[in-house]
């Protein structure tokens, strides 16, 4: 039996194509954030390199702003569930906090982190996209927050300890990343990551093996 139009085969499928369109946008948004930085990606660029028509550009991000804050969201969830994938494919073992770090600087802060930096510095002199890239760091600064406890829940039931560790995590890490874009060598950076990794450890005694 044949379905009428606008059944819901249909509509899946109109959703499908849609959904599509929308990842295209988001990962030639990245692309170009990367390699060209915030001044040069433009909606024009971002539409060339996605293979999309204008429309349905603005269709789905009215604005150049709302594009790069989807795409940059976007690549965050996807990054934190890689990492999530990743860790829990580790040994038990090797599931410590130092394991975690690594993880992050080697798998996370690379093109998420340049993509990041380039809407830092574009949003320190626009009030409007500032308001809403602040917005976008809370929710995924909460997200992270929240796997972490669910990976370490012993040694992060104080609240407030988790969260400035949290951020001083982040903290060093976007250091590493600066340093890796200002040509600092990768075992100078090594080197700073275990130092790091040592100094936090008694801090995590109940995980397994309480040490980097």
């Amino acid at each position: 039996m044949i379905a009428p139009s606008g059944t819901a085969a249909t509509r899946r499928t109109q959703a499908e194509r849609s959904a599509a369109t929308r990842a295209r946008l988001l990962d030639a948004t990245i692309a170009s954030l990367v390699e060209r930085g915030w001044a040069a990606t433009s909606t024009t660029e971002v539409v060339r390199r996605a293979g999309v028509s204008r429309g349905a550009q603005v269709h789905h991000f009215p604005t150049k702003e709302d594009l790069v804050l989807a795409a940059l969201e976007h690549l965050l969830e996807r990054r934190i569930e890689e990492f999530e994938t990743t860790f829990a494919n580790f040994p038990p073992e090797q599931r410590t906090p130092a394991a975690a770090m690594r993880l992050l600087h080697e798998n996370c802060f690379s093109d998420s982190f340049e993509a990041w930096l380039e809407l830092v510095v574009a949003a320190r002199a626009d009030p409007a996209l500032h308001a809403r890239f602040v917005d976008l760091e809370a929710r995924f600064f909460e997200n992270a927050l929240a796997t972490f406890r669910k990976l370490f829940p012993d040694a992060l039931l104080d609240a407030e300890f988790a969260r400035v560790g949290l951020r001083l995590s982040f903290s060093l890490l976007e250091g590493l990343s600066l340093g890796r874009l200002n040509g600092l060598q990768a075992g100078e950076l090594d080197a700073v990551l275990t130092a790091f990794n040592a100094i936090t450890a008694p801090y995590f005694p109940h995980t397994p093996g309480g040490r980097s």
